[in-house]
């Protein structure tokens, strides 16, 4: 994901885009324990998604504080 985009993004959109992220790393893990992944590839690129996000929900506040 675009990182530009990211950023336009408000606090509250942030939150449930990680809160998406996290279920999808949650249904990857899921999936890989039950032996049925179809991309084991998608792990490295969700939990980078996530820690973007995680930054720049540190940024925002930090900003704002």
């Amino acid at each position: 994901m675009k990182l530009d985009i990211l950023r336009d993004l408000t606090l509250e959109e942030l939150r449930d885009k990680e809160k998406n992220m996290r279920k999808e790393l949650f249904n990857l893990r899921f999936q890989s324990a039950v032996g049925h992944i179809e991309n084991p590839n998608r792990f490295k690129e969700v939990r980078r998604e996530i820690a973007q996000l995680l930054t720049i929900v540190r940024l925002k506040q930090d900003e704002a504080s």
